[in-house]
């Protein structure tokens, strides 16, 4: 078995490795072929050229010119192309190399016919000039002037404006970026995939803004090279070779010209590209789609051409046949476009009328009325777009990703969240509802975004001032054309979705010991792995009970300690219940085990614990105040104490948040819940640790002293 298995497993790594080996060896042929291109076309500003060549190399010119063309019209996105300007670089090389080659045979054998720089020239030369130098000339100057002027010209410019703005947009939209990855709506492997984005757009357009310069160059190379062989070929053809001057003109400028035009047919063809990609960049789909499905989109428009068309061609002196002919083409169009959206309308309002046809409602038992929702948020009829919206991202999107994202960082999975419209609050405003008891409410503007100054400071923009219903700060509603501006002056941008999911997350983090129910408890147990089922089957129900579980993990969450490490927290459990079963002391044990995890979580930035801690008057303040036993332990403080001691600590407290500081209020393991107790109170922010609490590798700094 092991020898059979063996041998495929070396069958498919050979395959492998074969393919692998083909697919290298395919690149390396096609980095020798572009190199051996590039030293021919050098060859050819060096060496004279056969004119059976210059032909074949005249027309695969046409043909490369043409393709790129093609693929430009059929490509989705600009950046699908993106070695457009290298590609660019190297059509512009060959057309220069090949001019050369041209003049270097008009200028030697001009003198023995026509056909002296190959027949591709000639049939050129000959087809556009019909004989006549002079329409040659004027044909070729007018295909330059499209070229110098117009397309080229444009074209550079928009090269030149999307680069500019592309690179002043980029750091508003890597800061989007990183604000979804932060509200958890898209993975690290997505926001790594849409910064790569914004970094390959930037760098095209600032590529194609160079890149223009090479057609611009082009045209202006051709028109030199044309002056300077018809007047060189004169000179040659009167002074070296015996002709006329008007054999020599009409020669030496057939070959020219017809020169001029196998040059500058592929330049036109290659800029009108170079333009169309430019102008992609807000375009979405190939091109003749997006051209068809936006022009044919308007029946009236096509319905009023038409009208135009056919006064034309009943106007004296002006031609009716071709006017009349584009009149029924466009007016049968815009019949056509309009039966189709008419079709489109019945079938949307046949399918709105099937949704509204419901079966009989049959009437609801009674004990539905008894039934409570976890969460409501309830919407008022102005905000009830957020759900459906097509612009950002949708609320109930939103909501999914906070669901996921409490349960990676809290262990907590959030109830399901019911929203529904209430249309006794005002039109733009919301209310939150723990188990159907208000919990927070707000107001927002749904066209609108919201505009904070993380310093707190006074926002110097146009817009509605309002305060930010989640933490109380000042805010500004603006206009979300001013997005870019806000971010600019280091303000903090959200849009209403995320106002609402914000207060939702931090509403959820407050009462997530309440929403923690004893189902809850029981699925969180039954979701362990198989290897710590083992551990639950000897706790439960011989030494705690689930709502003992319940209550433990309930006043850890009261304190915003996560509950993702269940087993460990079991273990703690396991290891407190064989000295006492007070639930309070097993908490506090469990505390004690999560060291490691609560340091980590009071760290600040620099990986450091700032600490204010109990002076020992007010530890043995405490510790003498303390009444009972078990169950039964109790704080009996006088008010005046009391009042004394949540003043220090307000006063303390706020010096540092001035300072920037996030300090943690360190106390003895005995006395740790009682001051818990009392500071979640007035500052339910506020972590309270124990020294058993602060894990022996943790760093410290001690800030002061209550």
């Amino acid at each position: 078995m092991s020898d059979a298995t063996g041998n495929a497993t070396g069958s498919a790594g050979g395959t492998l490795l074969g393919s692998l080996d083909r697919n290298t060896k395919f690149l390396r042929r096609g980095e020798i072929a572009l190199a051996l291109g590039l030293v021919a076309v050098l060859t050819v500003l060096i060496f004279p050229m056969p004119a059976w060549l210059l032909d074949i190399s005249l027309a695969f010119s046409i043909t490369v010119s043409v393709l790129i063309l093609m693929v430009v019209l059929f490509i989705e996105k600009p950046l699908d192309l993106s070695s457009f300007p290298t590609l660019l670089l190297i059509v512009t090389m060959l057309r220069l190399a090949l001019n050369l080659a041209s003049t270097r045979l008009i200028l030697t054998y001009g003198h023995e016919g026509t056909d002296a720089a190959g027949h591709v020239i000639e049939a050129f030369g000959g087809f556009i000039m019909g004989g006549n130098y002079v329409i040659g000339i004027i044909v070729f100057a007018i295909l330059v002037l499209v070229n110098f002027v117009v397309i080229t010209k444009g074209s550079g410019r928009i090269a030149e404006v999307s680069a500019r703005f592309s690179l002043d947009a980029m750091p508003g939209k890597q800061m989007a970026v990183d604000a979804d990855l932060s509200a958890g709506l898209i993975d690290e492997k997505e926001a790594k995939a849409r910064r790569k984005t914004l970094e390959d757009e930037s760098n095209f357009f600032g590529s194609m803004d160079g890149a223009a310069k090479f057609v611009r160059g082009d045209a202006i190379a051709g028109l030199i090279i044309v002056f300077i062989n018809v007047i060189g070929g004169i000179i040659i053809g009167v002074a070296q070779q015996d002709l006329s001057m008007a054999d020599a003109a009409q020669t030496y400028t057939l070959l020219t010209v017809g020169d001029g035009l196998v040059s500058q047919i592929p330049a036109l063809i290659v800029s009108t590209a170079a333009g169309m990609l430019v102008t992609k960049a807000g375009v979405a789909g190939s091109t003749d789609k997006a051209l068809f499905r936006q022009l044919a989109g308007y029946p009236s428009a096509l319905g009023l051409a038409a009208f135009l068309m056919m006064v034309l061609a009943v106007m004296p002196g002006i031609p009716a046949l071709p006017f009349f002919g584009l009149a029924l083409i466009t007016g049968g169009m815009a019949w056509l476009v309009m039966r189709h959206q008419k079709k489109i309308e019945a079938v949307a309002v046949q399918e709105e009328a099937a949704q509204q046809v419901q079966a009989p409602v049959a009437e609801e038992p009674i004990s539905t009325a008894l039934q409570l929702d976890a969460i409501r948020l309830e919407l008022g009829y102005g905000l009830l777009g957020l759900i459906n919206t097509e612009r950002g991202h949708r609320l109930t999107d939103q909501v999914k990703a906070l669901r996921r994202q409490l349960a990676g960082e809290m262990g907590f999975i959030l109830p399901a969240v019911r929203i529904q419209d209430n249309l006794q609050i005002n039109a733009n405003s919301y209310i939150i509802r723990i188990k159907e008891i208000e919990s927070g409410r707000g107001d927002l503007r749904p066209n609108m975004i919201l505009v904070m100054d993380p310093r707190g400071d006074k926002i110097n923009m146009a817009g509605e001032e309002t305060t930010e219903p989640t933490f109380g700060l000042p805010a500004m509603w603006v206009d979300p054309s001013a997005r870019e501006e806000a971010l600019f002056r280091g303000y903090t941008v959200v849009d209403p979705s995320t106002v609402i999911t914000t207060h939702l997350t931090e509403i959820v983090k407050d009462n997530m010991a309440e929403l923690l129910s004893h189902a809850e408890t029981q699925k969180l147990l039954d979701e362990l792995p198989k290897e710590h089922q083992k551990l639950v089957g000897d706790l439960i129900p011989g030494q705690i009970s689930v709502g003992g579980v319940q209550r433990v993990l309930q006043a850890l969450l009261s304190e915003r300690v996560s509950i993702r490490d269940l087993a460990n927290i079991l273990e703690g459990i396991a290891e407190a219940t064989g000295y006492s079963r007070n639930v309070n002391a097993i908490v506090e044990h469990v505390r004690a085990r999560l060291a490691r995890q609560i340091s980590d979580a009071a760290s600040d930035a620099n990986g450091v614990v700032p600490l204010i801690t109990l002076s020992p008057e007010w530890e043995n303040a405490f510790a003498n105040a303390i009444r009972g036993e078990g169950e039964d332990r109790q704080l009996v403080m006088a008010p005046t104490d009391l009042q004394q001691f949540i003043q220090n600590v307000r006063q303390n407290f706020e010096r540092f948040a001035i300072m920037g500081e996030s300090p943690v209020l360190l106390t003895s393991p005995g006395i740790r819940p009682f001051v818990r107790s009392i500071v979640e109170r007035f500052r339910p922010s506020t972590t309270v640790m124990s020294q058993n609490e602060i894990h022996p590798k943790a760093k410290i700094r001690t800030l002061g002293q209550i």
